[in-house]
């Protein structure tokens, strides 16, 4: 069964590093792409379920797992809401952290669904 969570965030990372959109579309509503001004990452921030969320492209130079996907060409975007990481998408796969997760499987590990 799809989830309107996870298709949102699916759904924004396609449009900003897929497509390279300027502009993310989610729920009528649009949404600038800006670049970091350090490292020049995708960065966009948005409402979904009535909190603020931030999705930002992977730094590439970090050491993280996501990171080496990165670095092998993948298209990764964290996702962030409240100061805290919420999930994930990587190549069309999402991985939601935490609260998120739990409020949807009822388990503290992370969950994992690819996109359609």
């Amino acid at each position: 069964m799809a989830d309107p969570f996870d298709d949102a965030l699916i759904s924004v990372w396609k449009q900003a590093l897929v497509e390279n959109k300027k502009t993310v579309e989610l729920a009528g509503q649009s949404f600038p792409v800006r670049r970091t001004a350090k490292r020049h990452l995708c960065q966009v921030d948005f409402m979904l379920e009535g909190q603020p969320v931030r999705g930002l492209e992977q730094n590439p130079e970090t050491k993280s797992r996501w990171a080496q996907m990165a670095r092998a060409g993948k298209k990764v975007m964290q996702f962030l809401s409240q100061g805290r990481y919420i999930a994930n998408v990587a190549d069309g796969k999402i991985t939601t952290y935490g609260r998120s997760s739990q409020k949807r499987s009822g388990s503290d590990s992370a969950r994992r669904r690819s996109a359609r």
